[in-house]
């Protein structure tokens, strides 16, 4: 299993035919941090800048195999933790320089499968492993497009859907919610990926006070699909919305998560 993922942020609310928004002058892409005045990066901006990509490896195991739900939160967890981790954010810290490149350009998520004596390989590498349910995944520091490390381009890059033993139930009232298109068939590797979009786009839009309570959750989230009847409101409602690149899977354009975190919403909403 695996994902190669570029993620669109939403400037303004989604109309259903805006890729990635549509005001009315010629929007800068989304898909990069805004720049220091908060607004989004023009497409020139984002291709100039050098490209990294986020590693992210799955634990799949053949005698136990993480659910589908859990490896997605866990996904989720893991890119917020490593932006919120002081290597990333301190100045001088030792995987700050690589963040801000990848968060200046295509915030690219790559997921890949590893178990037994691949997956301890992993493990040896800088990064943090993040623990959820059934699931483990392990995310590293960014590395260039052209510069994955041995032990992380030699894993599998295409393997087994995950499974879901057990239908996840409603979310916890008041928790982050990371909704999935009700529209889209995606493997578990490229919606892992777009969980790690959808979090980092809420991640961005909150303030420091925000994200420390977040923080000191644990990063407490729910992954679920979203009810059909309800996607279109979300999309809509002006909550950050994960529109993908199209390179794998999605026609571009695509909205595949809307970042539901209650600090986000404008006025409270029946979901």
């Amino acid at each position: 299993m695996s994902s190669a993922s570029d993620a669109h942020r939403d400037a303004s609310p989604a109309t259903p035919d805006d890729s990635p928004a549509q005001p009315t002058t010629t929007p800068g892409d989304a898909t990069a941090r805004p720049d220091a005045a908060g607004q989004p990066r023009a497409a020139t901006d984002r291709d100039a800048a050098p490209q990294y990509v986020l590693p992210l490896v799955v634990r799949v195991e053949k005698a136990a195999p993480p659910a589908r739900t859990d490896a997605l939160e866990a996904a989720a967890r893991a890119v917020l933790t490593l932006l919120s981790d002081e290597r990333a954010t301190a100045a001088g810290g030792p995987w700050a320089k690589a963040v801000r490149h990848w968060e200046d350009a295509r915030i690219r998520k790559v997921v890949r499968r590893a178990r037994g004596a691949e997956w301890r390989r992993a493990a040896e590498l800088p990064g943090i492993t993040v623990t959820d349910a059934s699931a483990e995944v392990r995310v590293f520091p960014p590395v260039p497009l052209d510069g994955w490390p041995r032990e992380l381009a030699k894993l599998q890059v295409s393997g087994t859907e995950l499974a879901e033993p057990t239908a996840p139930g409603p979310p916890e009232p008041g928790l982050p919610v990371l909704w999935l298109s009700p529209e889209l068939e995606m493997s578990a590797g490229k919606a892992m990926a777009q969980a790690g979009h959808g979090a980092q786009l809420a991640w961005w839009e909150l303030t420091d006070e925000q994200r420390a309570a977040w923080h000191g959750s644990g990063f407490a989230l729910a992954v679920r699909v979203a009810p059909p009847e309800r996607w279109r409101a979300l999309v809509d409602s002006g909550l950050p919305v994960v529109r993908d690149a199209g390179f794998t899977e999605i026609a571009p354009g695509s909205c595949t998560i809307v970042a539901d975190h209650p600090a986000l919403r404008k006025r409270p909403r029946e979901l």
